[in-house]
């Protein structure tokens, strides 16, 4: 299946004098086109005054997209009746292997000027023990960075974990150097977080049984069972809550969310993946407390929204999440951060719980939900318009 959306704007090409392109033809390329990537690339597309035409692949098969799409994008490319094919830049994510969709394109696109960004990268995103990890993804990942003109990351934690470990990698090589060629990347990396819609953030409420919600894939990188862990110390300890665990989910599904369903069948308001942006927006609005476990997470969409919602976020120290949520506090004094054991989990969900019950709530929590203002794609759009414009004119 092959989707195109195509947003018209108003378009000023350069003047005599070689002004910025007002509005750049961009051809995007998505081989996985779900989740967040989905919802990053229509955000983008919706908000910017540039021209886009897209070509994207459904999400099903990770390993398989990676390595066909190059040749499957270019057979779409001469057979489909694209709207224009007088393109100014090329944009992709890190699913796609840049120099080889390149290698195989006409002339007219090998010469066009590129930006890839990086959702996750196949070096450090996490997997289970017992999965081999196959590197020849990874490599990929890091020609595709030096071919482009400019590589964008989701965080500043990512940016670093990524540069950090392929400069390890990159020393296993039985011989040759290419330690140099990570100072290359690096002098074309930037942070560009990705935007969110935007709403209007409530105040929580003051509640008897506060709503805890859990958002995330549900899978083991995400570490679900020290949350039900923890709150199933909360169920002991007699504080009263809701609870509401969404996210998309696969066939390998962690036993502890069969388990946790069962023996929180009595607070539980959601359980499972919400279809309709509608009704996962209305859950963000119903819950008080948000809660990460994850022990990897290359940006948090889920963590920002919900934030902006204005829930109380309780997350560990580490990850994208200090660079995310700044409240002025160390981590032991904040609210809002835990040193990513059980036992402090169990602590300060107990204290967010027991401060909403009394109608309490930090009044740094004004100060972290208004921080969330940043990420909505009408303040950020600015930034990213500007910089395809600048590499576009350069075409």
């Amino acid at each position: 299946m092959v989707v195109h959306l195509t947003v018209l704007t108003y378009t000023e090409l350069m003047n005599e004098k070689g002004t910025a392109l007002e509005s750049a033809k961009v051809l995007a390329l998505e081989p996985y086109y779900g989740g967040s990537h989905k919802s990053f690339l229509n955000g983008l597309i919706e908000h910017s005054r540039h021209e886009w035409e897209i070509l994207t692949l459904p999400p099903f098969k990770w390993k398989w997209r990676m390595r066909h799409a190059p040749v499957t994008f270019n057979q779409q490319l001469s057979q489909q009746p694209l709207r224009s094919h007088n393109f100014d830049l090329i944009f992709c994510s890190d699913m796609l292997n840049l120099p080889e969709f390149v290698g195989l394109a006409r002339p007219e696109l090998q010469q066009l000027p590129s930006i890839i960004y990086f959702h996750e990268n196949q070096l450090t995103y996490p997997f289970r023990d017992d999965f081999e990890r196959d590197r020849h993804f990874a490599f990929s990942n890091f020609s595709s960075a030096l071919k482009a003109n400019e590589v964008w990351f989701n965080s500043e934690f990512h940016q670093e974990d990524f540069l950090g470990e392929m400069k390890r990698f990159l020393k296993k090589m039985p011989d040759f150097n290419l330690d140099h060629e990570i100072d290359t990347v690096r002098s074309k990396a930037r942070v560009m977080y990705p935007g969110i819609k935007g709403g209007t953030a409530r105040q929580i409420e003051s509640r008897t049984a506060p709503r805890i919600l859990w958002a995330a894939r549900w899978e083991h990188d995400k570490n679900p069972t020290l949350f039900f862990d923890a709150v199933a110390e909360l169920k002991k300890s007699g504080i009263d809550f809701r609870l509401a665990v969404l996210g998309e989910n696969f066939s390998d599904v962690p036993e502890v969310f069969a388990s946790a369903r069962r023996e929180f069948s009595d607070q539980i308001d959601h359980f499972g993946y919400l279809e309709s942006r509608a009704e996962y927006e209305a859950a963000l609005n119903e819950a008080d407390i948000f809660v990460s476990t994850a022990d990897h997470e290359f940006f948090g969409l889920s963590l920002i929204e919900a934030v902006d919602s204005g829930c109380w976020p309780l997350l560990p120290n580490r990850l994208s999440y200090p660079e995310l949520i700044d409240d002025g506090l160390s981590p032991k004094e904040s609210p809002f951060f835990y040193d990513g054991t059980g036992q402090q989990l169990v602590s300060k969900l107990s204290f967010a719980c027991q401060a909403i019950s009394r109608g309490e709530t930090p009044m740094e929590l004004r100060q972290v939900t208004k921080g969330m203002d940043r990420f909505h794609w009408s303040n950020s759009i600015q930034e990213y318009d500007r910089l395809i414009s600048r590499l576009a004119t350069n075409n």
